[in-house]
């Protein structure tokens, strides 16, 4: 079974949480309150976990053989769950690559498997989709569904 035959991408909840995660990935980046990349994710969780309200893993199915990838996710995961820190697995890599960004010239790739978002504090920033994402995260969770998924359409 795919991640896409578990996640229903064509249902309209499904593609308004979809919306919502891009909105707060969009301005999360805006404002710096992005972290990019496993390592990097790692470092902030482990110096303040408490900063951070948003945890995206994002994979698709040519790494679902990526097994130091998948070990990765599974600590990060349970450290975010033993943390209280939303989390949400993401399919729609070339989506996620579009909406962030090409890395700098002369760089090298960024690495969007892991990105987190710090806790937003502007009233006006926690508009702009985190009030949703948050509520499809504990709905989630509701159901014993601990790391819902979450399909990025391709536009």
């Amino acid at each position: 079974m795919t991640l896409e035959e578990l996640v229903p991408c064509e249902s309209s909840k499904m593609q308004a949480v979809s919306e919502a995660v891009e909105r707060v990935l969009v301005a999360a980046q805006r404002q710096d309150r992005l972290t990019v990349g496993v390592y990097e994710s790692a470092k902030l969780m482990n110096v303040d976990p408490d900063s951070v309200g948003l945890c995206l893993l994002a994979a698709d199915e040519e790494d679902a053989g990526d097994i130091a990838l998948q070990i990765h996710f599974t600590l990060i995961q349970a450290f975010c769950c033993d943390n209280d820190i939303h989390i949400l697995r993401l399919s729609g890599m070339r989506r996620l690559a579009a909406l962030l960004g090409e890395a700098e010239p002369g760089t090298e790739p960024r690495d969007l498997h892991c990105l987190l978002v710090t806790n937003p504090h502007a009233e006006a920033w926690k508009s702009q989709g985190w009030a949703e994402v948050a509520n499809y995260c504990a709905e989630s969770r509701d159901r014993n569904q601990w790391v819902p998924c979450v399909c990025l359409q391709e536009r």
